[in-house]
């Protein structure tokens, strides 16, 4: 109770920033406890209001993942699991530093509305099974406040405090369960196996202590997943993916999360079971025609997403080449989902506007024999004076072999 009016006092403005901030570095130094974050979480998702699904029928199951480069993920499951006949309530975010949002690859979509009320948030989610929206000031309003204090006293990186501001959104959105996407490697933000475990642990416990259904994956952040990283270009390879087109590494943690969903939602018998039913809806063009509905319910333009070829493209496109033969060893993920910032596809600054047509379609995969003269990566971009740049970055961010290269393996661990 003591928590949960400390951080009420505080989202009414009754306690100053310097008291929070002790609190919060005490936090990071000496940790919390399961029970304690657990508190905190219950103190961060009643500061404001959780939303009542319960006139709609059915589980309600969302997933969430910690970030990345090139993870499009949301896109591609949420029409996947609606079409299964699971609802999908999903409250997303947007880029954060190197990391792409959900939210600003969905309003590459025009017209996309991502700013709904809750009472249109929970009709869309009647009508089509799914929505994706971003935070309102009724959820969960803490976190904000608390987040911002975080991002300026060097506590962004507590494993609790994460758990807490997660959560506490989760929770809020009124669901029966959760599938977790946990990150780990060079472009994310767990970026060793580690931390990602300990990050993975925590959610569960924590979701599992409001009695919510759950299952984590650990995934890999090493390389982009899939090939496209920008906004409206991973709107495109969602398509892609939807319209049965094979992109091997995405479709393959797309659907194991997709499958989770439906196994967690009651409507498949294990994960596995999900993961072909998802299959069957990308063939019989269910899981397009539902992501059509949702971007139509959220005043989107269906058209570009009908015709993709006809979206307006970046005004430079610049390719890097492979100037000797080896193989794809490495990848510095961070520096790539820099590069793609810097072309214009993610915010440096808060107020930095988003091109969505910017981006970097990044061809190799770890382990791939490569060729002299093979075209590495794509730009684009309608800022000419930061392709140089762009083009030294990612040279940089990556090695080659002359030998043989394991692939790195996809999914490292489910925790069930």
């Amino acid at each position: 109770m003591k928590l949960i009016f400390f951080i009420s006092s505080y989202s009414k403005n009754l306690i100053p920033d310097y008291q929070f901030s002790a609190f919060l570095m005490a936090g990071y130094l000496n940790g919390f406890t399961d029970k304690e974050t657990s508190a905190l979480t219950h103190a961060m998702l009643y500061s404001g209001k959780i939303i009542d699904l319960s006139k709609i029928k059915g589980k309600k199951i969302d997933k969430h993942s910690t970030g990345g480069v090139g993870d499009k993920t949301s896109l591609i499951i949420a029409p996947i699991v609606a079409a299964a006949g699971v609802n999908v309530p999903m409250i997303s975010g947007r880029g954060l530093g190197h990391s792409g949002g959900t939210l600003d690859k969905l309003e590459s979509i025009p017209g996309f509305n991502t700013n709904l009320s809750l009472s249109q948030y929970q009709s869309v989610l009647q009508k089509c099974g799914a929505v994706l929206i971003g935070q309102t000031k009724d959820v969960a309003p803490a976190d904000k406040l608390i987040y911002a204090l975080r991002d300026v006293t060097a506590t962004v990186e507590s494993i609790p405090l994460i758990t807490g501001s997660i959560m506490s959104k989760k929770l809020a959105e009124g669901i029966d369960g959760l599938v977790l996407d946990v990150k780990t490697g060079s472009g994310a933000f767990m970026k060793t196996l580690k931390q990602a475990n300990a990050l993975a642990t925590s959610l569960i416990e924590t979701a599992k202590s409001f009695n919510k259904e759950v299952i984590a994956f650990i995934t890999d952040m090493n390389q982009p997943l899939g090939n496209y990283v920008g906004n409206w270009l991973e709107v495109y390879e969602s398509i892609k993916i939807l319209n049965g087109e094979m992109v091997k590494d995405l479709y393959e943690v797309s659907l194991n999360l997709s499958g989770a969903m439906i196994f967690l939602g009651g409507k498949a018998n294990s994960i596995e079971e999900g993961f072909q039913i998802s299959e069957e809806l990308i063939k019989n063009g269910k899981a397009f025609d539902k992501f059509l509905e949702m971007v139509k319910l959220q005043k989107g333009d269906t058209k570009y997403l009908k015709n993709p070829n006809q979206y307006p493209a970046a005004k430079y496109k610049e390719t890097i080449v492979a100037d000797k033969n080896g193989y794809l060893k490495s990848v510095n993920n961070y520096q790539i989902g820099m590069a793609s910032l810097e072309l214009g596809a993610g915010r440096l600054t808060k107020n930095d506007r988003i091109d969505p047509s910017a981006g970097i379609i990044f061809n190799p995969k770890i382990g791939n024999k490569i060729k002299k003269g093979d075209v590495i990566a794509e730009l684009h971009t309608n800022n000419k004076l930061k392709i140089d740049e762009v083009k030294s970055m990612i040279i940089g961010a990556i090695a080659f072999s002359s030998t043989k290269v394991k692939p790195e393996k996809l999914i490292k661990k489910i925790i069930n």
